[in-house]
């Protein structure tokens, strides 16, 4: 839900973009290539995150650490391809758009605020 709440605020703004482009690292969620930009949408449990949604599962607590672990580094092998491959890289985190639905259209406009300038990586978290 957090990637389709980005979507739709982006598609308000009038941004255009493309999901899941198999031909780049990672299959990123959102595609921004009039920008050179991706957008990467991170579940808070599932991409280890550390805020107050991420919670250890007590049952099979050692298959869970070394799933999220595994995807963790998968994650950061695609930003650092994707970077080297002249992609410039947003992440967002779940916990940022959780909620109250005010806060997915501020993080939109942080999202299209990036895309004009020219900085290189932006992280929005809670």
């Amino acid at each position: 839900q957090p990637e389709i709440l980005i979507r739709s605020g982006l598609h308000r703004l009038w941004f255009r973009y493309r999901l899941h482009e198999k031909k780049l690292p990672g299959r990123p969620d959102i595609v921004l290539p009039k920008y050179s930009a991706v957008i990467l949408v991170h579940g808070c449990f599932w991409h280890g995150h550390d805020c107050k949604y991420f919670k250890l599962p007590s049952t099979r607590g050692e298959f869970w650490q070394s799933k999220i672990e595994g995807n963790c580094s998968r994650d950061i092998r695609n930003m650092s391809a994707l970077i080297a491959d002249g992609w410039r890289v947003c992440v967002v985190w779940e916990c940022a758009v959780r909620g109250s639905s005010g806060n997915t259209e501020a993080v939109c406009h942080k999202i299209a605020c990036w895309l004009k300038s020219r900085s290189a990586q932006l992280e929005i978290r809670e």
